[in-house]
């Protein structure tokens, strides 16, 4: 598997197929496999003709564990993937990130404009202004108790379950949630110039809306995932559908 280093932290990766470079960004708890390949994404973007790059982000998968929130701020989780893009000397790719990946995205996309040819935020919706549908604290808890069976708050229970199947490391995806929760203001994404895709399932409560958040970007398209939560609306056929045919679209 391919690792680069940016700063103190390792980053693992995937680069597969050929054609115009898409990166994509993976969610909390999660990891490129999980969020990724399992869903049939890199499948069935490389049978689009692109070149798909996928990357673990700090604390996930096989990168860098580290354990001070103040180190999973977004914009330093976003600052990876342009180091990703520096790395395997890409000036410009489209970008797709689900839930806080797609949190990374869009900070991504405001700091660094000129690195974003096109953003598909997906699994995430209002929330990305109004504040996060998770309780950090709440999670994070869910995930520091002893034993799963120690857990009451359902959410918490939720996310502890999902980590302790993708076998990641606990005490990291505490300090992750407790510090990547950063909100954008809506006059940053009234400044957004690149195209833009927003999408969530119709029964996301932790994203909220998709088209309340379209609507604050100029141009920005918004998708509902029928009948899908935050969960399963990620491998959904609509949702694919939808992102395959907005890069087909998209200048």
């Amino acid at each position: 598997m391919p690792q680069f280093t940016h700063g103190e932290v390792e980053i693992a990766y995937l680069d597969e197929g050929e054609g115009e470079p898409i990166v994509l960004v993976h969610g909390f708890a999660s990891n490129k496999e999980v969020n990724w390949i399992y869903p049939a994404w890199i499948s069935t973007l490389t049978r689009a003709g692109r070149r798909v790059i996928a990357l673990d982000n700090r604390g996930h998968g096989a990168s860098t564990k580290l354990y001070d929130p103040a180190a999973y701020h977004s914009s330093l989780m976003a600052g990876d993937v342009r180091a990703l893009l520096d790395h395997l000397d890409i000036a410009r790719a489209d970008v797709m990130g689900y839930s806080l990946g797609s949190r990374i995205t869009a900070i991504l996309a405001v700091e660094h404009p000129q690195r974003v040819r096109a953003a598909i935020l997906g699994g995430i919706g209002i929330r990305l202004v109004d504040g996060p549908g998770l309780s950090a604290q709440a999670i994070a808890a869910a995930l520091e108790a002893p034993t799963r069976a120690g857990v009451t708050d359902p959410r918490g229970y939720t996310f502890r379950s999902f980590a302790e199947q993708t076998r990641s490391d606990l005490r990291a995806l505490a300090a992750c949630i407790r510090g990547s929760r950063q909100t954008l203001a809506r006059d940053e994404l009234a400044g957004l110039t690149v195209p833009l895709l927003v999408a969530a399932g119709s029964n996301d409560d932790i994203a909220g809306s998709p088209v309340e958040l379209a609507a604050l970007v100029p141009g920005a398209q918004a998708l509902v995932v029928p009948g899908r939560d935050h969960m399963l609306a990620v491998g959904d056929r609509v949702f694919k559908t939808g992102v395959v045919e907005f890069l087909a679209r998209r200048p």
